[in-house]
């Protein structure tokens, strides 16, 4: 497994809210489902990491 490293992150309320929402929907933490997110982003845009 890919080492993880922590990093605080700005985003607007209403953003955060949605996501929040959409993590429950899913049963994932937020976390996950940025993570989750920023994944199929990196895959759509053919630039996945390495250690995926």
């Amino acid at each position: 497994m890919a080492k993880k490293k922590a990093f605080a992150l700005r985003i607007n309320e209403e953003m955060l809210k949605a996501i929040e929402k959409w993590a429950g929907d899913e049963f994932r933490s937020t976390n996950g489902q940025i993570e989750w997110m920023l994944m199929q982003t990196l895959k759509k845009a053919n630039r996945n990491p390495k250690n995926s």
